[in-house]
């Protein structure tokens, strides 16, 4: 756990390079245009985790990764026209358990929560209109 955002930097700016990476490189468009937005809206929440933590702003970056899985599998199951609503449920189930968890824990706050909620939320939905 890195309780100052000061420390939050450098695995951040590792990650969004990893991603660049993986966009670039390992997923492109034509193959997988699917998880290429996904990545690419993981890359905008990164990033936006990042600028939070230049501001001094902590955000939950577990509830970046599941909100973001959350919305990237209800834009997939819509996609595909499956209509299956247990996989969308269950992930929305767990974004809950995940903010109760780091609730509990002390390990944020409920703003540093919904702060993570939004930057994971955001990015995935606004690419899901380039590939839905």
């Amino acid at each position: 756990m890195l309780p100052e955002t000061s420390q939050r930097r450098i695995p951040l700016v590792l990650q969004c390079f990893l991603y660049i990476l993986l966009v670039k490189r390992s997923i492109v468009i034509v193959r997988y245009p699917e998880l290429h937005f996904f990545f690419l809206g993981a890359l905008f929440s990164t990033i936006l985790a990042l600028i939070c933590s230049l501001f001094k702003i902590k955000a939950s970056l577990h509830m970046v990764a599941i909100s973001g899985l959350a919305v990237f599998v209800i834009g997939l199951d819509i996609h595909s026209q499956m209509h299956n609503p247990y996989w969308p449920a269950f992930l929305i189930l767990m974004t809950g358990v995940v903010a109760s968890s780091r609730l509990e824990m002390n390990a944020h706050t409920p703003k540093e929560l919904l702060i993570g909620l939004a930057a994971g939320i955001l990015p995935q939905v606004l690419f899901l209109y380039l590939w839905l």
